[in-house]
């Protein structure tokens, strides 16, 4: 069927059901009719099949077309004249999104290392993570003389594993958690399998006797913070009054035992006001053994100032206790 416009004052005639409509529309509003090539006022198409006629409003003519209208296929107007678009996510977004999970992946890896200082190792072609390292709370471990154990120069902060125990720098330990000790790399690996907080029995050597006591190991986190907790003591740290690089770990004549001998006593300082003379050996400060110039001046520094502590020492082979009152290191 033809189609037979009629312009008259920018009217059209549609040419199947001969209804007035305005110039330049593409379809008759009335009967659905393709009037040939206007504006594009409809966008998309859609058939209808087996719509009863009437049924869409205004639209009184009986089915002639081959899809229930006549002129068969009807366009539906879209929202806006246009279908809907999908969204394109814009590149300053996929970029936000590439920042986000790089810092979560990130602080992801951040607390998985510090939470485990963990090491990849491959057992069989099967990574697995080791545990993280227990400590026992002294400066370093060396292999002693002999390889008959390992033995250190200092306790650490106050309150470490090692302090709880007992030991003091000089003691050589021969047994850790029921294992035979005689390397440095024999204690690393026992710390190392060794659950952080479990208490083990410490088989140690000390002036040639052999003793044994417990020791409960704790993380590098917690050593560290009782190290920061030591050193922001309110009290300050107490001063002796000696020069620590000219002291000497040096056994005392006629017995087992190992002491520090001073060398250079400051003048007019605790030490020297209190009696304490060049060449005396301390083997014992403030009740704590003293077996080396390290843990000696470890000790020093612990002692609260301006308070007594009692110093043993070794003089011409007579034992003398000697009470010194703490000065301050500033």
């Amino acid at each position: 069927m033809s189609m037979n416009p009629e312009m008259e004052a920018g009217v059209s005639t549609c040419g199947n059901c001969r209804s007035p409509m305005p110039a330049g529309l593409r379809f008759c509003r009335n009967c659905g009719f393709r009037l040939g090539e206007g504006s594009a006022e409809y966008t998309e198409t859609v058939r209808f099949q087996n719509v009863p006629p009437g049924s869409l409003p205004g639209n009184n003519v009986p089915n002639s077309g081959p899809h229930g209208f006549a002129g068969g296929p009807l366009s539906i107007p879209q929202p806006g004249g246009l279908g809907k678009r999908r969204r394109r996510i814009s590149g300053t977004s996929w970029m936000f999104i590439g920042l986000l999970i790089f810092f979560m992946f990130a602080a992801g890896l951040t607390a998985l290392v510090k939470q485990g200082r963990a090491r990849i190792r491959g057992g069989g072609g099967v990574a697995t993570i080791a545990s993280p390292k227990s400590y026992a709370g002294v400066n370093d471990f060396e292999t002693a003389d002999g390889d008959i154990g390992v033995t250190f120069e200092y306790v650490k902060a106050p309150g470490s594993p090692a302090d709880k125990a007992g030991l003091v720098g000089g003691d050589i330990i021969t047994e850790f958690d029921g294992q035979s000790i005689h390397t440095d790399d024999d204690i690393e690996n026992m710390l190392e399998k060794t659950p952080i907080g479990k208490t083990v029995d410490v088989v140690y050597i000390r002036d040639g006797e052999t003793k044994n006591t417990k020791l409960t190991t704790i993380s590098e986190d917690e050593l560290d913070r009782l190290g920061e907790e030591f050193a922001a003591r309110p009290a300050g740290r107490g001063r002796f009054g000696y020069d620590d690089d000219r002291s000497v770990r040096v056994e005392v004549p006629g017995t087992k035992i190992f002491g520090v001998r001073l060398d250079d006593v400051e003048p007019s300082l605790p030490a020297d006001m209190a009696g304490i003379k060049n060449g005396d050996i301390v083997i014992e400060f403030g009740g704590t053994p003293i077996r080396t110039p390290e843990e000696l001046t470890s000790r020093v520094r612990r002692a609260i100032p301006y308070e007594p502590v009692d110093v043993v020492i070794m003089r011409g082979g007579e034992r003398m206790t000697i009470p010194v009152k703490m000065g301050k290191l500033r």
